[in-house]
Parts: structure tokens; C-alpha cells; sequence
């Protein structure tokens, strides 16, 4: 199970850190990816750290703004958003998947509820 939260209303050029908590003891084994879906639209991904946190991986729209690292010691995961525009708002949601991470949100076994993010300009 995982629970993700974080999210808010903030100016553009502000900064957000959103959590992934999980409540599986084997956090360690799954990959968490970072996806988010704005009204009318499809869920995108936004990145990816693998379960050893060696590897990370993001969408070009954000990946000179966005950082995800994860502390295995709390089943937690984080998405770091700096300088954020109106066009990042959306519901964030957080998953997991067994090892190998992914940019397919088929592939994810398991989903936060998501958490809102509103950018105003």
C-alpha cells in the first residue's frame, strides 16, 4: 500500500517535495515511479528512481526541475519539484513495481491515492 501526499497550492517559481510511504516491508525491492495526471488528459510519467536508487529517469518536461530520491530505512520516496509553472499542475501519484523500474504506468503494480498540485502563474 502506498500513501502519497506533499501536494498544494503554490506560486510558479516555488518548490514542492512530495512523499511515497509504503507500508511494505520490501520497499527496498519495488521501483517507484512518479506520474501525473491533469484534468482531461492521460496519466504521464514524470520519473523514476530503481529500487537500489542507483538509477533515476525523468520525463524532458521536468527533468531539469524535478529530483526523486528514496530513504529505504523509511519505506519512503520522494519527488523534489523546483521552479515549478502552471503547467505542472495536476494529481501526482506515486507506484510501485517489482524491481525494474519503468515509464509505463501499466507496469506499476501498485498506486498512491494521489495528491494534488496546483501551480498559479
Amino acid at each position: 500500500q502506498l500513501e502519497d501526499s506533499g501536494g498544494g497550492l503554490v506560486q510558479a517559481g516555488a518548490s514542492l517535495r512530495l512523499s511515497c510511504a509504503a507500508s511494505e516491508r520490501t520497499f527496498s525491492s519495488y521501483s517507484i515511479g512518479w506520474f501525473r495526471q491533469a484534468p482531461g488528459k492521460e496519466r504521464e510519467f514524470v520519473g523514476f528512481i530503481g529500487w537500489r536508487a542507483i538509477n533515476t529517469n525523468f520525463a524532458d518536461s521536468v527533468k531539469d526541475r524535478f529530483t526523486i530520491s528514496r530513504d529505504n530505512d523509511k519505506n519512503t520516496a520522494y519527488l523534489q519539484m523546483n521552479r515549478l509553472k502552471p503547467e505542472d499542475t495536476a494529481i501526482y501519484y506515486c507506484a510501485a513495481k517489482y524491481y525494474q523500474p519503468s515509464r509505463e504506468p501499466g507496469e506499476y503494480e501498485y498506486w498512491g491515492q494521489g495528491t494534488q498540485v496546483t501551480v498559479s502563474s
